[in-house]
């Protein structure tokens, strides 16, 4: 760890971030509508088993195959998202593994024992199980597959903001010190409830407008009508859900991560009575010179809101990049906030101290097995310790600037401060497009849901067609947010903890760049095949019996 900057090919270092946000990337499209689906086919077969009309079995059998086809891609890329923290980022496994790997054993367990158990009654049992126990594996696929987000939910926020556990400087390692802390994390709690609404929102986004295009080609009217219901209901309700957990994440973010709401924000400098910025003309293309201050050309903000949503008050002090740069404001434990340059200097010195108390302790090891032929020399050790009265002293000395530097030890890789400001254009615009696009869904439902009990949505052509064109607008909006949330905390790869340059394997960046290519092509072909095999199935539509309207 202390010398892994001279080991590491800065190629590899790229390939790897780029092959796992492809990863990453390509994984998130099948996750929320896995989530999001898993929601409407329980509705609708609550539906059914309530009212036994075979109508709504028709219902929930066709969505359920829906929801299959999107599952099986989601777990093929998630199984290479996790492997990839062993091939191309076993420095970052080494280091935290015994606490990042615990939510994600936890997930394994879940995902491959009780959501497919449950899926495959849920598929399979129609005929089999009773109505009510297949009701219960409907509804229990569902929860597994949100489940297993949670524990990869915690994971990610532990690395935004690492809690219960406790370095080891013998074994090099961070170890876990609170399991509760690290699953209950506020930050966690926040991030879990914002992304699982936001996969709702794809999953009424996806019904709605698949059930638009039955009606636009004036077929599965009944089912078509019934969905829009359902799933308009879902989005509406989600939407609103994601506005006030979207808040509290955004809360949590200024208290643990002010540099990446000043980014999202292009918040230069900071103060008191900050206005929340709707728009400004930040060049997308380069990083603003935020040294200069000020704010960005063509700003229009919302007054106070700033201040309101990082500290809820109206007039709170918010800290722009250029603040946290020189450090100085207070905290809100009444402390001052350092500067960038001493906390870069105290990092240095946990390495250093790091450094100077493995050698004492691979001395101690090595006097313990070998103790010295002369006796004088013999005596003056600690046989305990294996080291001398001053050896001893000096490693008391060490172990004391460890537990008070060891919060900065990541930045004593840190060789210039600005690598600690993200890339502002990509977390200030793709910030707004998830807050702009999340507000039109809002209007979009109620509108929806405003035509579908009016009963006349079918004569309004413009609507059906704007139900399609939302899909890939949610899916845009769902991106942005990951991107906001990643590009936002760079260049950590865990928060004041490891920048992202210390946890890459130390392999050639000619193995990891075939790899992304052979995973890009491979990943496009799933989507492709899923995109395809989906199309079929929604064009086919579902399967009926006979005597809808009939109880079974």
């Amino acid at each position: 760890m202390t010398n892994i900057l001279l080991n590491i090919d800065a190629a590899a270092i790229d390939w790897a971030r780029a092959q796992f946000a492809l990863t990453a990337i390509y994984h998130w499209l099948f996750v929320p509508l896995t989530l999001g689906l898993a929601l409407i086919m329980g509705i609708m077969e609550t539906c059914y088993y309530r009212t036994r009309k075979r109508f709504w079995r028709d219902t929930a059998k066709f969505w359920q195959k829906l929801f299959g086809i999107n599952f099986a891609m989601g777990v093929a890329t998630g199984i290479i998202l996790e492997f990839e923290f062993g091939t191309n980022w076993s420095n970052y496994s080494w280091f935290v593994g015994d606490i990042f790997g615990a939510p994600l054993a936890v997930e394994g367990i879940i995902a491959f024992f009780m959501e497919s158990t449950f899926v495959a009654v849920m598929f399979f049992g129609w005929k089999k199980v009773s109505a009510g126990f297949h009701l219960a594996s409907t509804w229990l696929t569902g929860i597994g597959a949100t489940f297993s987000a949670w524990w990869i939910l915690v994971a990610n926020a532990w690395m935004q903001y690492p809690v219960g556990c406790t370095f080891n400087p013998d074994t090099m390692r961070n170890e876990m010190t609170s399991f509760l802390d690290v699953a209950l994390s506020p930050f966690a709690i926040d991030k879990f409830c914002h992304t699982v609404t936001s996969a709702w929102i794809i999953g009424a986004l996806f019904t709605v407008a698949v059930s638009c295009y039955y009606l636009l080609k004036n077929r599965e009217r009944e089912l078509a009508l019934a969905s829009i219901k359902i799933g308009g209901i879902v989005g509406l309700v989600a939407s609103l859900l994601a506005v006030h957990t979207g808040d509290g994440s955004a809360y949590k973010v200024a208290q643990v991560q002010p540099m990446k709401l000043a980014a999202m924000e292009a918040l230069y400098d900071g103060g008191e009575d900050q206005g929340l910025t709707v728009i400004a003309l930040v060049n997308p293309f380069s990083q603003p010179d935020y040294e200069a201050g000020g704010d960005p050309p063509l700003r229009i903000a919302i007054p106070n809101a700033l201040s309101f949503l990082a500290t809820r008050d109206i007039n709170g002090y918010v800290p722009g990049i250029n603040d946290i740069m020189k450090g100085g404001y207070m905290l809100e434990n009444n402390t001052r906030e350092i500067s960038m340059d001493e906390k870069i200097k105290r990092g240095r010195l946990a390495i250093l101290a790091l450094k100077d108390y493995r050698k004492l302790k691979a001395q101690a090891r090595k006097n313990i097995a070998n103790p010295p032929k002369s006796k004088d020399a013999a005596d003056s050790l600690y046989l305990d310790t294996g080291l001398t009265y001053a050896d001893n002293m000096r490693l008391i000395t060490l172990t004391s600037a460890l537990k008070e530097n060891m919060r900065y030890f990541g930045y004593g890789y840190i060789k210039d401060k600005a690598q600690l400001v993200p890339y502002i254009p990509i977390c200030f615009y793709a910030f707004r497009v998830m807050v702009g696009l999340g507000s039109l869904f809002i209007l979009f439902f109620a509108v929806v849901l405003f035509m579908v009990y009016r009963k006349d949505i079918a004569r309004h052509r413009w609507l059906l067609v704007s139900a399609i064109v939302m899909l890939p607008l949610g899916y845009i909006a769902s991106e942005s947010g990951w991107l906001v949330a990643e590009f936002g905390r760079q260049p950590w790869a865990i928060q004041d903890m490891m920048p992202t340059w210390v946890g890459v394997s130390n392999i050639g960046s000619g193995s990891v760049a075939l790899t992304f290519f052979i995973f890009l092509a491979l990943f496009t072909t799933l989507l492709a095949v899923e995109v395809s095999i989906l199309l079929k199935q929604i064009k086919k539509g579902p399967k009926k019996m006979q005597d809808s309207g009939t109880k079974q």
